[in-house]
């Protein structure tokens, strides 16, 4: 509702008070805001922006949501959720916000990307220099791609990799797609509904007509990607940085426990009490979001309450390894557990640092394997592919890290929530931190 709308002048004081995030503030707002991650803090700032009150409820002590940075000893940065994000004008301006702008650390759009195949690393092709020259694919292959608007529409039903094959033939599924899309996701994009995991490639298709005319913008120049960038110090330091200008807002170990409907609005417990609001939006996995939703949505709880997640762990090493680089995925017939490797040494400066990530759904076990384990198998494969040594600084393991866009995410078409709640989220919508910026600030205009 739009803020003040119908509010006497006492009514205003009191949910003005409600931002107060001491545990005796007054227990009335608009809008209530669970879990303090980048979705959750975008949202927060942008109702700020337009003078909607709220509380933004976090579990934990600190910030952040998947966004997890540990600096270490010697000056490396352990980032155990995203790697880098896009400088796209929403995330931009929340930099700016945050006060971060000097902090920015912008990598070289330009640098190439690698697939480990068939022993040896190979350039990923996103210009038409590089398509022609690369060992990626085989001749047979390219002209297969280039055949692409021949081969019908990407239908909504089928699999992302069934739908990559047909386009673009099974080559370049195999080196390219598979390794890099499923690997970032640790999913398998034949169990990858494409309506689901890659609405994307229908709108190209709409838009377009076919799947081939963007891509050739793209690998032209004609259209330019924002570029990746992370912070001096870590990415978390976004989030936390917004947290503490609306620390008036944010109220951190204070978990939302249940939520109930009162009358036309929401009850929201937490163990400092009751906090009404007229919406509560929900940013934080389907896990929790099901506990929270179950006593006044059943139906979609139990919905959210099937969507699976991937595994992951996250190997931060130090190596004198030097090459110029994004980094690389691997293909998915090679004999290695590793899924991909970030080279921020290249990237930003972070001098001999690489992150190397396995598990996914393929590999669900390696997270039961003790973190000296795992970090020595992350290693060990690195000299194999960079045929240089590797010391782990650090192991992150989460067993539930990655949204897996299978096909669980059917149970999608049984949700639906009562007016006034709200799920903003990267498994009902785009994942991707500059996508989640982009909701919460469609989310804040819906509530102002």
């Amino acid at each position: 509702m739009p803020a003040g709308a119908g509010a006497s002048a006492s009514d205003a004081d009191a949910r003005d008070a409600a931002t107060d995030g001491g545990s005796d503030a007054a227990t009335d707002t608009d809008v209530v805001v669970i879990g303090a991650g980048i979705t959750g803090l975008a949202l927060t700032h942008a109702l700020a922006e337009r003078g909607v009150p709220c509380v933004t409820l976090e579990a934990g002590d600190e910030a952040g949501g998947v966004i997890d940075s540990k600096p270490l000893d010697d000056g490396l940065v352990a980032e155990r959720g995203p790697n880098r994000i896009r400088l796209t004008d929403g995330i931009e301006a929340l930099v700016e916000a945050a006060g971060l702008r000097a902090d920015l650390v912008v990598a070289d759009d330009d640098l190439p990307l690698y697939v480990y195949a068939d022993g040896a690393l190979r350039e990923v092709p996103f210009d038409l220099s590089t398509f022609l020259r690369t060992d990626l694919l085989p001749w047979h292959a390219k002209l297969r791609v280039l055949a692409e608007p021949l081969t019908g529409d990407v239908r909504p039903d089928e699999s992302v990799g069934r739908a990559i094959r047909r386009a673009f033939g099974t080559t370049a599924y195999r080196n390219l797609v598979e390794p890099i899309y499923g690997g970032t996701y640790g999913s398998d994009p034949d169990r990858m509904p494409v309506k689901r995991a890659l609405p994307a490639l229908l709108r190209m298709q709409d838009e377009h007509g076919n799947l081939l005319r963007p891509l050739l913008r793209r690998a032209t120049g004609e259209r330019e990607a924002p570029p990746p960038v992370t912070i001096a110090g870590g990415l978390q330091r976004l989030p936390r940085a917004l947290a503490e200008r609306h620390a008036d807002r944010v109220r951190l170990d204070t978990p939302a426990t249940g939520i109930e409907r009162d009358g036309e609005r929401y009850a929201v417990s937490t163990p400092d009490g009751e906090i009404l609001a007229d919406d509560v939006v929900l940013t934080v996995p389907a896990p929790a979001a099901a506990d929270l939703l179950e006593g006044v949505a059943p139906d979609s709880a139990a919905a959210l309450a099937e969507l699976r997640y991937n595994p992951l762990a996250v190997v931060t090493m130090y190596s004198d390894a030097r090459r110029d680089g994004f980094g690389y995925q691997v293909r998915r017939t090679e004999s290695l557990r590793t899924l991909g490797v970030s080279w921020h040494h290249s990237l930003f400066g972070r001098t001999g640092q690489y992150t190397a990530f396995l598990g996914g759904m393929e590999d669900e076990r390696i997270v039961e394997a003790a973190p000296d384990d795992i970090g020595d198998i992350a290693a060990d494969e690195f000299e194999a592919v960079m045929d240089a040594a590797a010391h782990v600084r650090d192991v992150w393991v989460d067993r539930r890290a990655l949204p897996a866009y299978d096909e669980s995410w059917a149970a999608l078409d049984r949700l639906a929530l009562p007016a006034g709640l709200t799920l903003a989220t990267n498994y009902t919508a785009r994942v991707g931190v500059p996508g989640r910026v982009r909701e919460a600030e469609r989310v804040a205009d819906d509530l102002a």
